[in-house]
């Protein structure tokens, strides 16, 4: 009896198997055709896009090639400004690359979600498929062996349609193998997709500060004509007057540094200095985003000087917090002129945040961890920004033992 019911069972499965397959050659005759046409579209404007700024690459290449060539030549007013050229072209490919990559990167989020739509259909597909195969097994599973006998014709007939149904249960099973297969490919894309977002943000950010650099090397040069007078001679003494400029504000603040912790050494406020612990440093302003790295090759006044800091993008006027407790060895209002303020903390640290608006400490003074000090400037031509600015911007140093070091180095 037992061998009875399941050739029985064998017997309905091969009768429900044309049923299926004509089940699932219908929801295959309804389902939304993506073209390759689509798929090649968009394949062949991400290629197009690709060559574009590969060609453009290669036009910055020479262009930074030019701009070394030129560094290493002696200083003149001439090839300055041929430096400042240069690089205010490299930066307007900067922008035309970048923005390339950013209309390349949504051609290629375009694509992925057209994917992703063409996969959930199909995985919709391949459910229905089974369904449909599971529940016309039910249906007719109820029909007696005696129904379905009836219905066969010869022996050979019966056993070409056994090895049907195995070939049908193996179609089934790969079916299954699909749909899990599908749902990996979907998870992996919608992952990629939300990568891409990502790397789609830091482009708008990179073009952003692409024109931000363009608008700051375009300033730099015309205010280089303006006060140079388009005079070799005059050049040379605007150069000279600002390396001592430079040299003086440096020297003031290694000094000062010095003489206040030997004062400090000296104090019975030391015990009180030693209480704020180890250095441990954070943002002194909001943004982390740096328009400008310590000895950064591409500085706009590095033939003047090394940039001994980091220059941190801040609106004008935004709040300025001690990076670290500790003790305000200068404070210094030069008005129109460079304000800064230093800060001199434990383990030889000290801390300075300069082209700042506002001051709102005074010297002498102890302060916690972020706490306000100062408020932020660097606009040309305001309080407290000084000659050699382009751009609202905090510039802030690290020191250890009055030297400069790299703050991303200490910053969290």
């Amino acid at each position: 009896m037992a061998v009875i019911n399941k050739n029985k069972k064998i017997f309905f499965a091969v009768f429900l198997t044309a049923a299926v397959f004509m089940a699932v050659f219908f929801i295959a005759g309804t389902t939304p055709v993506f073209g390759a046409d689509s798929v090649d579209e968009y394949n062949e404007d991400i290629d197009l896009k690709k060559k574009a700024i590969d060609s453009i690459k290669e036009k910055i290449d020479q262009y930074n090639k030019q701009i070394k060539q030129k560094q290493s030549e002696s200083l003149s007013l001439k090839n300055q400004l041929a430096i400042l050229e240069n690089e205010i072209k490299k930066n307007e490919l900067d922008i035309e690359r970048t923005s390339l990559e950013i209309e390349k990167l949504n051609l290629e989020i375009s694509k992925l979600e057209s994917e992703i739509v063409k996969t959930e259909k199909n995985i919709q597909n391949q459910k229905k498929y089974l369904a449909e195969y599971i529940r016309t097994i039910n249906i007719n599973d109820k029909k007696s062996y005696l129904e379905v006998l009836l219905q066969k014709r010869s022996f050979s007939e019966f056993f070409d349609q056994v090895e049907y149904l195995y070939q049908m249960q193996n179609d089934v099973k790969n079916t299954l193998q699909k749909v899990t297969d599908l749902k990996a490919t979907l998870q992996a894309d919608k992952s990629e997709m939300e990568a891409k977002k990502t790397d789609n943000e830091k482009l708008i950010d990179e073009l952003k500060e692409h024109r931000d650099n363009l608008d700051e090397k375009r300033f730099v040069k015309g205010e280089l004509l303006v006060q140079s007078k388009q005079s070799e001679i005059q050049f040379k003494d605007l150069v000279y007057k600002l390396k001592l400029e430079e040299q003086q504000i440096n020297a003031e603040i290694t000094t000062l540094e010095r003489k206040i912790r030997d004062e400090l050494e000296k104090r019975e406020a030391q015990e009180k200095f030693k209480g704020f612990g180890p250095a441990k440093f954070i943002w002194p302003v909001p943004s982390k985003y740096v328009t400008a790295y310590f000895h950064d090759p591409d500085y706009p006044y590095r033939y003047i000087f090394e940039h001994p800091a980091i220059d941190i993008r801040a609106s004008q006027g935004t709040s300025v917090k001690a990076a670290e407790s500790g003790y305000v060895a200068r404070a210094k209002d030069a008005g129109m002129g460079y304000s800064y303020i230093m800060i001199i903390h434990n383990d030889g640290f000290s801390t300075v945040y300069g082209h700042v608006s506002k001051i709102l400490v005074k010297e002498d003074q102890y302060v916690n961890k972020g706490d306000i000090i100062a408020l932020s400037g660097g606009k040309p031509k305001t309080p407290g920004a000084g000659k050699l600015t382009s751009g609202p911007h905090l510039h802030f140093e690290v020191r250890s033992n009055g030297i400069p070091v790299n703050p991303l180095e200490y910053l969290p």
